[in-house]
C-alpha cells in the first residue's frame, strides 16, 4: 500500500495554554467532507478508523518532516500518551500536550498556531478499502472506507490552495495507484453492465422463442 497525504484548511485549529501545558487541538481527519482531487473526489467514511487501533502509534510532526523529533505521541493512544485521538460525528480531534517550555521546536510551533500562521493540519496514511460512486461523470467519488495505517498528523502552514478549501498532495505512486483504482473500477463496471446487457438480450430472446413456440402449439 502506498502512502498517502490529505491537507486541509482546518479552522478548529487552536493552541491554548494551561498551567503549566502547552495545547494544541485540532481535526487532521474529518469524515463525510468531499476533498476535491482533480480527477476524482474523495471523502472519508466514518467508519474508516475502525476499531481505532490506526490511531494507537501516530506522530505529531510538523509538515511531515520526518528527520525531527515528534511534538507529540498518541502511545496506546489510551491517555498515556502525550496525544490522544478520538474519532466523532465530525472527524478524528487531536489533543496534544507540546513541551513548548523546553522544546524550542515546539514553542515555534505553539507560537506559530497562536499567531495563525499554521492554520491548519495534515495526515499521512495507507488505504486498506475503498469504495468508487458516480463512475459514469467526470469526476467520480473514492469513498475510503478503511484506513490501512495512519503514520502522523501534521501541523502545515499551506494547507490549501488558491481556489480550493481542501488540496490534496501524494507521492507519485500513491497517485498512480489510485488513477489505476479508478480505471479498474469503470472497468468492471463497463464489463458488469455488458454482461447485465447481455443477460437482458438472452431473456427476451427466451421469451420470444417461447411465444412463438406457443403460438405455434395453438395453430
Amino acid at each position: 500500500m502506498n502512502k498517502e497525504v490529505r491537507f486541509l484548511q482546518l479552522m478548529e485549529l487552536r493552541a491554548e495554554q494551561n498551567e503549566q501545558e502547552y495545547i494544541l487541538e485540532g481535526y487532521p481527519i474529518v469524515f463525510n467532507q468531499e476533498t476535491d482531487m482533480g480527477a476524482w473526489r474523495e471523502v472519508n467514511d466514518p467508519a474508516a478508523v475502525g476499531d481505532g487501533k490506526v490511531l494507537r502509534d501516530v506522530a505529531l510532526m510538523v509538515g511531515h518532516d520526518f528527520g525531527m523529533i515528534p511534538l507529540a505521541h498518541s502511545r496506546r493512544n489510551n491517555g498515556s500518551g502525550t496525544m490522544t485521538l478520538t474519532p466523532d460525528e465530525h472527524g478524528v480531534k487531536m489533543r496534544s500536550s507540546v513541551d513548548a517550555a523546553r522544546n524550542p521546536r515546539a514553542m515555534e510551533a505553539y507560537s506559530a498556531v497562536t499567531r495563525g500562521d499554521m492554520p491548519g493540519m495534515s495526515f499521512a496514511f495507507t488505504v486498506e478499502g475503498e469504495a468508487w460512486e458516480d463512475l459514469d461523470t467526470d469526476k467520480p467519488l473514492r469513498r475510503i472506507t478503511k484506513f490501512g495505517e495512519i503514520y502522523e498528523v501534521s501541523l502545515v502552514a499551506f494547507p490549501s490552495y488558491k481556489g480550493t478549501s481542501v488540496q490534496a498532495a501524494s507521492e507519485g505512486d500513491a497517485l498512480e495507484s489510485v488513477r489505476a483504482s479508478l480505471e479498474s473500477a469503470r472497468k468492471q463496471l463497463a464489463e458488469d453492465r455488458a454482461k447485465e446487457a447481455d443477460n437482458e438480450r438472452r431473456t427476451a430472446l427466451i421469451v420470444r422463442l417461447e411465444k412463438l413456440t406457443k403460438e405455434g402449439s395453438e395453430e
